[in-house]
């Protein structure tokens, strides 16, 4: 087990009727405040009228910040900084899921920025100054409500790039605001939750208890949960259990005393929502079984027992011939993500091998993935991607 220091700032309100304290939070840090959502959902259900309701009856100077794209672009995040700079902005509100979180962050660290935008997201400096951010989390998904960290896009330079930006101040995370939310996007964010673990779980590091079992029992929770909020949206716990799952997730909490990954499934995702705006969580389930695969024949000596004790623990599998029993876990969780309605090729997704030696050469910029679980180069990517076709 490895050293390591974690430091999560967050003040984190989780459960129902946990809004009765946004104004109070708010006060905290100002009255100007930038609202900050995406493309009006939150109108349709009623939120947006509430919270302006509340925003009102605190006397709050609001200004908005509309229509944060699912994959959010630099463009959105040009707008909100010039929005906060001309109103003097002193706190950011945002009300959505990880995409607006992520683009407010990068408006809240971007209205200090003195340079490009662009420039900034791509040379990623944690502990910049930032104005103060408040979440409102509306989807179990990225986790971006208890991070720092934030993804912006560039289409014209058919770039998406994580960098480090600023944690928010204070998340509210009430399972309630999740009821509403499209199947579809319920499965994809729960997939985003499970890669967010697999990224830290498949490390060389095999003695961090603590990590392993964290890891293990999230996979299980969203395995057990989220059949159920696809069959039941209102059901209580199982949209709970999700939001909390999405929040430790990506916390560096299930990652304490490990090695380093660098992320390979999220690398190689962020190309493919570069090039064709796709759903991110959807991407990594149509990569996550086939870059399983690749690695396990690449290296069975580094990846077998991992993925053995994946099998054991997490899908209740048994038996002795453990490469059998490898690839049946991961046969597992590929059937899993069809059963949930997570579409399982590129090819459904009108993608097709056009750009995948750009996108090989970009997921392993600077040779990133040499530190991987099993090390990946170029024509590995490219490998995986075609598998997913």
């Amino acid at each position: 087990m490895l050293n390591f220091k974690h430091d999560i700032p967050t003040k984190l309100y989780f459960g129902k009727g946990q809004l009765e304290h946004l104004t109070e939070e708010l006060s905290r840090f100002g009255t100007k405040v930038l609202l900050a959502y995406g493309g009006g959902s939150i109108k349709r259900t009623g939120l947006y009228d509430k919270i302006r309701v509340m925003l009102d009856k605190g006397n709050f100077t609001v200004f908005e910040l509309d229509g944060i794209e699912p994959n959010p672009r630099i463009e959105s995040v040009q707008r909100g900084v010039e929005i906060c700079r001309a109103n003097d902005v002193e706190v950011i509100l945002a009300i959505g899921g990880g995409s607006t979180i992520d683009c407010s962050k990068a408006v809240a660290v971007g209205t200090f920025y003195e340079g490009d935008l662009w420039e900034m997201v791509t040379n990623s400096k944690p502990g910049r100054k930032a104005l103060p951010l408040v979440d409102v989390l509306t989807i179990a998904a990225t986790g971006s409500e208890f991070d720092g960290g934030g993804v912006i896009s560039n289409l014209t330079l058919n770039d998406k790039m994580g960098a480090s930006f600023t944690y928010p101040a204070v998340s509210f995370c009430d399972p309630e605001l999740t009821f509403t939310v499209p199947a579809y996007q319920t499965a994809a964010g729960s997939a985003d939750i499970m890669s967010h673990i697999f990224e830290g779980y498949f490390s060389k590091t095999s003695d961090s208890d603590l990590s392993d079992g964290i890891a293990e029992t999230i996979l299980k929770s969203v395995i057990k949960n989220l059949p159920i909020a696809l069959a039941t949206p209102d059901d209580y716990t199982a949209r709970a259990n999700l939001m909390a799952n999405s929040s430790v997730a990506c916390s560096g909490i299930p990652e304490y005393g490990k090695q380093s990954t660098a992320w390979p499934c999220h690398a190689m995702e962020h190309q493919l929502s570069a090039y064709y705006d796709i759903t991110h969580g959807v991407g990594l389930a149509i990569l996550t079984p086939r870059w399983m695969r690749h690695i396990l024949v690449k290296d069975s000596t580094v990846a077998l027992p991992r993925f053995v004790r994946f099998a054991r623990n997490v899908w209740g599998l048994e038996g002795d011939d453990e490469m059998a029993l490898a690839k049946a876990g991961i046969d597992r969780l590929e059937q899993f993500f069809g059963e949930v309605g997570i579409p399982m090729t590129l090819t459904e997704l009108n993608i097709d091998r056009a750009h995948f030696d750009e996108m090989a050469a970009k997921a392993n910029k600077g040779n990133r993935l040499a530190s991987a679980f099993v090390p990946l180069n170029e024509e590995d990517v490219k490998a995986i991607l075609e598998a997913c076709l």
